[in-house]
Order: structure tokens, then C-alpha cells, then sequence
């Protein structure tokens, strides 16, 4: 979200890679603009955390109500019956997950290295370099395994607050300096947009959108959300115990669904304002240096960038840092035997599993 929210809506909106060519309308109009935050709210909101919810609910439902074992291989036992229960199924099953939660993290985290590394970059002056990568994956690494050490009431409700604090800092600071009438405009009519088109963008495959929107954007965004799929289950149901389901769908699907929409329609609204009337070039400046460079050119020309752009880079280092957390905690709990969503993996699994994902984006 940090990422995109800037960077995603101004590449729509410029047509920077030929994402609107199949459209009606032209770069930089007032109907791209609507298309661009709406085309966000579809790839950021409602359907990605129901992909977690989902695989979080099944995993939640078989283990605390069913009594099997906490695994993603349990979530098959009324497909697979019986079969479910052959060490061998269950052992594809897992390994599967494992790979699945791996790459998705280490794609993540390398995408996220580069982002951390332009930002300092265009801050400082520090040009992005291995080395660089490699001091932010120490540091990165360093705050997850002692955070996954500590446990799931220390660690990591302590990053996950940290996180959300500074999340909440940066909307009420854009809502005080932002185009507050011109976002709350769009946003309304960029929601009635994408409810016009929900099932259209839903099942397009590039004929509607085009290769380049389809392709590069929904299918890529959506492989990421999918692989990242059992590892939000398995962690969505060890803390949702003795929750309704309509109290976890609530709390796991629909609130971060709607603060999606809002971080994207306060970001990507304000972005999009400045691009159109002059006040930024944030296009020109996603042409010249790269897909995830407009973040750092919108922060430089808010007021306090000296604060925001520091603050940002902290931000992204502690949402690397609590997936990571998430990452080595559940896969250490896959690879024990016998586990409940109620214990604690053993600290050297989390080490060795924290270990493996710094090693994976180098």
C-alpha cells in the first residue's frame, strides 16, 4: 500500500506503459483520473483480503471447531476425506505452502529492497548498490528474527502497532495538507466506477484492458495476494480464537478493505490532483527513474519532506520486517510436529526459517 498508492494511480492515469491504450479516453483527462483510483480500489480492496480471509476462515474453522491438526493440508479434509489424513498428502500439501509463502516473500522483499534503496537514493544521495541492498536486508532481518524470537504477543503486536500508528500520522498529515474536496470527490465517483465495472475487471483477460493493465497489473498483483495466501490464513486464525466468524470476516476482511480504499483514494487522490494541475510531474518522474520512484518525488514536495521521507522508509523497513515476522513464525509452525495455533514454534525453527528468507531475495 505504502508503495503503490502514489506510483499505481499515476502510471494508470499517464498511460506510462500503455495501461489505458485499450480505453476511450486520454492520459491526463478527467475521465483517467476516475479510471486510475478506481482500477486501484479493485487491485487493493475487497478481493485481495478475501483471499486471506477465506484461506483464515477454513484453517480457523477446521482447527478450533473440527479439531485437526493447524496446517493448510487440514483445510482439505471434507474434499479429500480419508485421503486427507495419508502422511504423503498432507507433507505435498505443506511443502507446497512453504514454497508458496518463501517466494512470495522473497518477490516481495526484493521489490521492497529496491524501494527502500531509491528512496534513500533520492533522499540522500546514496546510490543503490548490493552493498546498500545488503545493509538493508541485515537490518530488515536482524528486527524480524528478534521480533519472531520474542513471540506472537511480543514481537509482533508490537511492530504491527508501530506500523499502524504511523499508517494513521500519514493520513490525518495528507487529509490537513491534501486536496481534502477534490478527494473525496473523486473517491466517490472512482467507487461508482469500479461497482459499474466490478465483474468486467474481475474476469478480463486482456481483451477489455489490455495486456499491459491485465497482465502486468491485475494478474501480477493478484499471484502476489494468492501466494501470500496461506501464510495470512495460518496467522489470521492462530489470533481470531474465540471470535465469530462474522466478528473475523469483519475484522480481517471488510475494515481492511475500507481503510484500503480510503489510504488509496488520500494517497493516489492527492497524487493525481497535483499531476493535473501542474503542480507535480510525477509521470515524467515514474518515466525516467522507474515504477516505484513516484512515491519519493510526491513525498519531496509535501511540507515536513525532511520528516515524511525518513519516517516513510521506516515504515516500509517495519512492514517488511512484521511480514518476514509473520513469514518465519508460521513456517516454523508448519515444520513442527504436533502443533496448536496456541504455541509458540521452537526459537531455532524461526531462526533457521528467518535465516532462509534473508537469504532468498539476495
Amino acid at each position: 500500500m505504502v508503495t503503490y498508492s502514489v506510483n499505481e494511480p499515476i502510471i494508470y492515469l499517464g498511460n506510462v506503459y500503455g495501461e489505458i491504450g485499450n480505453q476511450s479516453f486520454e492520459p491526463n483527462s478527467g475521465e483517467a483520473a476516475i479510471f486510475a483510483l478506481a482500477r486501484s480500489f479493485h487491485n487493493w480492496s475487497f478481493i485481495p483480503y478475501a483471499m486471506y480471509s477465506i484461506v483464515g476462515l477454513m484453517i480457523g474453522y477446521m482447527h478450533f471447531n473440527r479439531k485437526e491438526r493447524f496446517s493448510i493440508s487440514s483445510t482439505l479434509a471434507p474434499l479429500l476425506g480419508s485421503r486427507e489424513r495419508s502422511p504423503v498428502v498432507r507433507a505435498v500439501v505443506d511443502i507446497i505452502s512453504i514454497l508458496a509463502i518463501a517466494l512470495g516473500l522473497a518477490s516481495s522483499l526484493g521489490a521492497g529492497l529496491a524501494l527502500i534503496s531509491s528512496g534513500i537514493e533520492a533522499e540522500y544521495g546514496i546510490a543503490s548498490s548490493p552493498t546498500t541492498w545488503l545493509i538493508l536486508t541485515l537490518i530488515i532481518s536482524a528486527i524480524f528474527i528478534t521480533s519472531a524470537v520474542s513471540g506472537l504477543k511480543r514481537g509482533i503486536r508490537f511492530l504491527s502497532s508501530v506500523n499502524a500508528y504511523i499508517f494513521y500520522a500519514f493520513v490525518a498529515i495528507l487529509l490537513i495538507i491534501g486536496p481534502v474536496n477534490y478527494i473525496l470527490s473523486l473517491s466517490v465517483t472512482s467507487l461508482g466506477y469500479w461497482f459499474d465495472n466490478f465483474f468486467l475487471w474481475s474476469f478480463d483477460t486482456k481483451e477489455a484492458g489490455g495486456e499491459a493493465l491485465v497482465t502486468w497489473w491485475t494478474m501480477y498483483d493478484w499471484s502476489i495476494w494468492i501466494a501470500y495466501a496461506p501464510l495470512m490464513g495460518l496467522f489470521l486464525a492462530r489470533i481470531s480464537y474465540g471470535r465469530t466468524l462474522r466478528e473475523f470476516l469483519v475484522i480481517n476482511w471488510i475494515l481492511p478493505s475500507v481503510f484500503g480504499i480510503v489510504w488509496f483514494a488520500i494517497w493516489g487522490g492527492s497524487a493525481i490532483k497535483w499531476q493535473m494541475d501542474g503542480t507535480l510531474d510525477l509521470v515524467s518522474v515514474v518515466t525516467e527513474n522507474g515504477a516505484v520512484s513516484g512515491l519519493w518525488g510526491f513525498l519531496q514536495n509535501l511540507p515536513m519532506s525532511a520528516l515524511l521521507i525518513p519516517l516513510a522508509i521506516f515504515t516500509l523497513i517495519i512492514s517488511f520486517s512484521t511480514a518476514a515476522d509473520s513469514m518465519s513464525s508460521t513456517i516454523a509452525t508448519i515444520c513442527t510436529r504436533n502443533m496448536t495455533a496456541e504455541e509458540e514454534a521452537p526459537r531455532k525453527q524461526k531462526i533457521l526459517w528467518g535465516y532462509q528468507s534473508r537469504l532468498s531475495p539476495m
